[in-house]
């Protein structure tokens, strides 16, 4: 089947991190501009490196063509790649957030 191998864990991380947002945390993360300016800053370096790894001419990164949608944007990037990202960068900075507001209630610090 078409794009489950790698297509699916993508989508569900990325609706993961966007429901613990949505659904538990409630940080506000999603409507700071400082949070959308970080992905712009990760997808300015993304795309040349990602673009350089799988660019089908002499891709360094391999892809089972049946594990993913087969839509390639820009340079022969998987969008499967750009939801990762999406889900660790997302994942990674709202619980830095979570940390924060618990070291600020609690006034002390939290262990990793």
């Amino acid at each position: 089947m078409t794009g489950i191998g790698y297509t699916l864990p993508a989508v569900v991380a990325a609706a993961a991190v966007c429901g613990w947002e949505l659904a538990v945390l409630h940080t506000g993360l999603f409507r700071r501009l400082e949070y959308w300016l970080t992905l712009t800053i990760v997808l300015g370096f993304q795309i040349p490196v990602d673009g350089w790894l799988t660019k089908l001419s002499a891709p360094l990164v391999l892809y089972n063509e049946e594990h993913i949608t087969g839509i390639r944007f820009p340079w022969d990037i998987p969008v499967e790649d750009f939801l990762f990202g999406f889900a660790m960068v997302t994942a990674v900075l709202l619980w830095w957030e979570r940390r924060r507001r618990i070291e600020h209630r609690t006034g002390r610090k939290v262990a990793p």
